[in-house]
């Protein structure tokens, strides 16, 4: 791995195009010693992403490999997080619906963000895991969209983000699931870990983000009940007004029988 880093050079796991290279040589073409610092840094930065490719990829792990696997294909359309909505809305009673919400609304924006923005904006080649020998026990479907950022990632941490907001101890507990699911994608050699460091960036900042918003938006007004309620409270004023008026001998205007006006209870007189 030091050598690679060193020389710069991709392994066998980094034969796609890597973005930080691209972005390396852009800056490299410019004048001035703070672009070729940020060149040469970018060049390193991108020999460590595919050289800890090419270690995990060459690292035996028979016990985590089915686990992981299935984690991974667990989270694929966000299915896994959904799931997890569904039983907040079930089970956790005000709280958790209001949670699964914010959750699910997470999920689509930040999806609808990585997928619609950042992924054409900055497109990268998925990894070359026949090239990197990554174990075939292992493999997963190989996604036909671009690898920077992960998606899988993104939507994990978005929904943890936002569910915490309402839930903060199970949105802690989420995180380390989101976390979980997007080393698995690296695991199964579908991406870089740029791919998931950025993907679980572009998801927390999202959730938050999400999450935020909605606290702005106007709570729901509780349901008015029993409209004979309110008939009663009408009628009972003029039932014990004219109850009133007889027993004292009074008129609507507050006078007796022979014209005087009467104090109002309660009213000091001199």
């Amino acid at each position: 791995m030091a050598d690679l880093i060193k020389s710069g050079r991709e392994p066998a796991a980094g034969t796609a195009g890597a973005l930080t290279q691209r972005l390396a040589d852009e800056l490299a073409h410019q004048d001035g010693q703070v672009r070729q610092r940020a060149a040469r840094r970018l060049r390193e930065l991108g020999a460590v992403d595919r050289a800890v490719y090419a270690a995990v990829a060459a690292t035996p792990t028979p016990s985590l490999d089915e686990p992981l696997r299935l984690l991974s294909n667990a989270a694929n359309n966000s299915r896994l997080w959904f799931g997890i909505a569904a039983g907040l809305r079930l089970v956790g009673g005000e709280p958790g619906r209001r949670a699964a919400t914010r959750g699910t609304v997470a999920i689509g924006v930040t999806s609808a963000l990585v997928n619609l923005a950042v992924k054409a904006a900055l497109p990268r080649q998925r990894p070359d895991r026949a090239g990197a020998k990554v174990p075939v026990r292992r493999n997963v479907r190989m996604p036909a969209s671009t690898s920077f950022p992960s998606g899988h990632a993104a939507a994990g941490f978005a929904f943890a983000a936002a569910v915490g907001r309402d839930l903060p101890w199970l949105g802690i507990v989420l995180r380390f699931m989101a976390a979980a699911v997007a080393y698995s994608r690296v695991h199964t050699g579908v991406h870089y870990p740029s791919d998931a460091v950025a993907g679980a960036l572009i998801g927390e900042g999202t959730g938050q983000a999400v999450a935020g918003v909605m606290d702005r938006l106007p709570a729901r007004k509780p349901r008015r009940h029993g409209r004979s309620g309110r008939g009663k409270q009408s009628e009972l004023p003029d039932d014990v007004d004219g109850q009133d008026t007889k027993a004292n001998g009074a008129d609507a205007n507050g006078a007796d029988a022979n014209g005087a006006v009467m104090p109002a209870p309660g009213a000091r007189t001199e």
